[in-house]
C-alpha cells in the first residue's frame, strides 16, 4: 500500500481535481434520473481516477523520453525562470523507467477494468467516448502525433475532462445521454483549459526550450495569451448566464458567479507575470481557495508559479463543487 501511495504522489495527484469534480457533478446531475446507479457511478468515478493517474505518469514518461529535464536546468543557470522538473522522482533516483512503466500499466489497467465492467454490465453507449478519449489521452504525448508538443495539448484536455469525461460519467450512472449535460461540461472544459493554458503561459520559457510547442508558445505573444486567458476565465461565465437567460439552466446557476473574482485575480497576476511584477503573499488569500503544502512550495521557490496554478485549478473545482451544490437543492 505504500508504494500505492508513493505512486499517487508521483502521479501528481494534486491535478485530480480537474476531473473528480466534473466526474462528481455528472454523477448529481444524474441522480433523478429513472435509471440511476449507484455502482455505476461508483464505478465511473474511480475509472476516471486511475485513469487520470495513468495518463499524468505517461505524459512524464514521454516527456522524460525528450530529455525535458536537461533543457529547464540549463534555462535556470541561464537566469530564466522554469519549473526544474515535474518528476522529479526519475532525477533522484528514488524510481526508474521500468518502475515508471509498471506503475502506468498498472493504472490504467484499473481503469480498462473498471470501464470494460460499465460496457458489460450497465451500457456499451460509453464505448465510443471510451474509445475517443483513449486516443486523445495516448496521443497526447506519444508519437506519432504527439499533441501536446503541437499546440493541441490544452484543447485536448478541456475535451477529454469536460464533455467526454461529463457526459460518459453521465451516461454510466443515468443510462442515457441528456443534452443538458452540455450546459455544463463545455464552461467545464474551459475551466479544465484554463488550468492547462495558466500552466504553459507561465512556462512557455521552459517549453520552447525542451521543443514543446503548447498553445502559449504557438501564439509567441504575450498579449494574444492575455487575450486567450481572458476569454478561458470569463467565458464560462457568460455561457452560464445566456443558459439562465434562455432557460436551460435554473437562476440557482448564478451562484457560480461567486468565484468571478478568482478568475479576476489570475488575469491581474497574469499581467503582472508578463509586465515582471511580483506578487508575494505569507498564506493564500482565502478567497483563492485552498493552496496544499504552501510552506514547501515558498521553500523551493516555485510559489510564482503554483499560486497561479492553483488559483486556475481552485476556479475549476468550486465552479463544479457549486454546481453540484445547486442541483442537490434543485432536487430536494
Amino acid at each position: 500500500m505504500n508504494k500505492v501511495r508513493v505512486w499517487i504522489k508521483n502521479a501528481r495527484s494534486t491535478s485530480l481535481m480537474q476531473s473528480v469534480m466534473p466526474a462528481i457533478l455528472a454523477v448529481v446531475m444524474a441522480f433523478g434520473s429513472e435509471d440511476f446507479s449507484i455502482w455505476a457511478s461508483v464505478v465511473a468515478v474511480l475509472g476516471i481516477v486511475a485513469a487520470h493517474l495513468g495518463m499524468n505518469l505517461a505524459d512524464d514518461y514521454f516527456d522524460y523520453k525528450v530529455g525535458t529535464s536537461e533543457s529547464r536546468k540549463h534555462l535556470v543557470r541561464q537566469g530564466f525562470r522554469a519549473r526544474l522538473v515535474k518528476y522529479p522522482y526519475l532525477t533522484d533516483g528514488s524510481a526508474s523507467v521500468r518502475d515508471l512503466k509498471l506503475a502506468i500499466v498498472s493504472f490504467l489497467s484499473v481503469a480498462a477494468v473498471l470501464g470494460l465492467s460499465i460496457v458489460l454490465f450497465r451500457t456499451y453507449y460509453v464505448i465510443p467516448i471510451v474509445l475517443i478519449t483513449l486516443f486523445l489521452g495516448l496521443f497526447y504525448s506519444a508519437a506519432p502525433l504527439k499533441l501536446s508538443y503541437r499546440g493541441l495539448g490544452e484543447l485536448v484536455i478541456g475535451v477529454i475532462f469536460g464533455p467526454l469525461l461529463m457526459s460518459g460519467v453521465y451516461i454510466a450512472a443515468a443510462g442515457h445521454f441528456d443534452i443538458s449535460i452540455l450546459w455544463v461540461s463545455i464552461p467545464v472544459g474551459l475551466f479544465v483549459v484554463n488550468i492547462l493554458f495558466t500552466h504553459s503561459f507561465i512556462d512557455q520559457v521552459a517549453d520552447k526550450a525542451s521543443g514543446k510547442v503548447t498553445l502559449a508558445v504557438l501564439l509567441n505573444n504575450d498579449k494574444a495569451n492575455l487575450a486567450v486567458s481572458t476569454l478561458l476565465n470569463l467565458l464560462p461565465f457568460a455561457m452560464i448566464l445566456v443558459a439562465v437567460l434562455t432557460n436551460y439552466l435554473s437562476y440557482a446557476y448564478l451562484a457560480t458567479f461567486i468565484i468571478l473574482p478568482r478568475a479576476c485575480w489570475l488575469l491581474y497576476s497574469l499581467k503582472a507575470f508578463v509586465d515582471k511584477k511580483e506578487i508575494k503573499f505569507e498564506r493564500p488569500p482565502m478567497f483563492l481557495g485552498r493552496m496544499e503544502n504552501w510552506e514547501g512550495i515558498k521553500q523551493s521557490g516555485v510559489d510564482w508559479f503554483m499560486m497561479r496554478w492553483y488559483c486556475a485549478r481552485n476556479i475549476t473545482s468550486d465552479f463544479c463543487l457549486i454546481v453540484v451544490v445547486v442541483n442537490i437543492l434543485l432536487n430536494i
